[in-house]
């Protein structure tokens, strides 16, 4: 019987760890300088995706998962937004038919921090794991037109999303 709660104890303890993970990503400009952290954690309704940044432009940003975690030379080896059904749509994170990769814009308040949590319903963390977070310059309107990519213009900020 003791073998048998201690199993039962060790399998709750594990099932608890597991559900509770979380991935700390930490978050640099593009120039190298450090920002802050973004933890992503998995909820019942999606990946929670809660920032700790600091010394960005205020205002609305665009926000994205692409497809490699490399943030060297200017987030260049990052390739492009993550899109593993091939799509090549963007349609925001609340439509099932489009990039992956298109998560809620990130809000950066007029001290220049970002902190709001923000959901994308249709993400886990063992999806990002692996690949980078971006930030833009500018905000994202979830479409090609009537500029490209949403027209977020250049990459401010990059994380590189760690195996977990």
């Amino acid at each position: 019987m003791k073998k048998l709660s201690f199993f039962v104890g060790l399998g709750l303890a594990l099932g608890m760890s597991l559900a509770y993970a979380s991935i700390k990503i930490p978050m640099y400009l593009v120039d190298g300088k450090y920002i802050g952290t973004l933890w992503a954690d998995n909820t019942i309704y999606g990946l929670v995706l809660t920032p700790r940044l600091h010394g960005l432009t205020p205002g609305v940003h665009g926000f994205q998962i692409y497809e490699y975690p490399c943030c060297q030379g200017h987030a260049r080896g990052a390739g492009g937004h993550w899109d593993p059904r091939k799509t090549e749509e963007h349609h925001g994170p609340y439509q099932g038919n489009g990039h992956l990769g298109d998560l809620p814009v990130l809000l950066v308040n007029a001290k220049g921090r970002a902190t709001l949590p923000i959901l994308a319903p249709r993400l886990t963390l063992s999806q990002i794991a692996g690949h980078a977070v971006i930030i833009d310059e500018g905000g994202d309107n979830y479409a090609d037109t009537p500029l490209e990519q949403g027209g977020g213009g250049a990459k401010l900020a990059c994380g590189e999303v760690p195996y977990h």
